[in-house]
């Protein structure tokens, strides 16, 4: 298939949804400003995009998961705008631009990821009120949604990395770090999909370890870029995790051996997609999109 396309269209479709659900305002405290500029500020809309791809494979309409891959977005995005904040990874570069907190200022910055955050529970409530027939699931991704972005997800795995920075960890608590930071929201829009998708219960479980694969490998690779990949590619600074003695994949098991871990995981995912046949090609070729990114993997 040609991943370049579909990339193409469905972003456009999630861009159109999300400009809908963040119109442009102009507030004297440019509040809603650093929101827009935390969510537009470019990125290829992955997990939206998953959560699409998902229903898409289980031949079932895509209209209703759109609120939530949306509201997911957003909790994306607010979460790489706390992230880059001087009490945490302290960036001043996210996708080749200021960092929201550079542009808007700190106070603006954590006010603009907290009103995203409740923004995204707000589309999620709306849509789920009038979910009609998929008002169960709809509830359901909702809370999986919430427990990925929380203290089970999301932000315990933020917590767990900052605790880790410059110590000496090993390769169970490095994944328990990223299945969590990483992982959970990515394995929130895949399950999502699935069951706004209406999936059976053997095809949530394969979707769902798909999932597991697909971030952690979205994870070891993102720390590959970060080891050797130029500004111009990341679109951040050169070996930020180096600098701050982060825990990283290259650190822990060497480049090529985390390169060949990325392999494995994205092997491993597409064996789950090979009951769904050709439906779940976009899901395959995502997978395989992002070991692409390393060149030799």
């Amino acid at each position: 298939m040609n991943l370049q396309r579909y990339l193409h269209q469905r972003q456009h479709r999630i861009e159109r949804a999300l400009d809908r659900y963040l119109p442009k305002t102009r507030s004297p405290d440019g509040l809603e400003q650093a929101m827009r500029y935390g969510v537009f500020a470019g990125g290829k809309r992955l997990r939206p995009i998953l959560a699409l791809a998902t229903c898409e494979c289980l031949g079932s309409p895509t209209t209703p998961v759109v609120p939530f891959a949306c509201a997911i977005e957003f909790i994306h995005a607010y979460s790489l705008i706390h992230d880059d904040l001087p009490a945490m990874d302290d960036d001043v570069l996210r996708r080749g631009k200021p960092t929201t907190h550079v542009k808007f200022g700190e106070a603006t910055a954590i006010l603009a990821g907290d009103a995203l955050l409740t923004e995204a529970f707000r589309i999620m409530g709306e849509a789920a009120v009038r979910a009609g027939a998929l008002r169960p699931v709809a509830v359901q991704a909702l809370v999986e949604i919430a427990q990925a972005a929380g203290i089970h997800g999301m932000v315990g795995g933020q917590a767990a990395d900052m605790a880790a920075e410059g110590t000496t960890i090993d390769l169970p608590r490095l994944e328990f770090i990223h299945v969590r930071k990483t992982g959970a929201l990515i394995r929130a829009a895949v399950r999502t999909g699935a069951l706004l998708g209406n999936a059976r219960a053997d095809q949530l479980r394969r979707l769902t370890r798909y999932a597991d694969r697909f971030g952690l490998a979205f994870q070891v690779t993102d720390d590959i870029l970060d080891a050797e990949a130029p500004t111009d590619v990341t679109g951040k600074t050169v070996g930020r995790d180096r600098a701050r003695r982060k825990a990283a994949y290259p650190a822990l098991l060497g480049l090529s051996a985390s390169k060949d871990r990325a392999r494995d995981l994205v092997a491993a995912a597409l064996r789950e997609l090979q009951p769904f046949g050709p439906a779940a090609e976009p899901l395959r070729a995502l997978a395989r999109f992002v070991v692409s990114r390393c060149g030799d993997t």
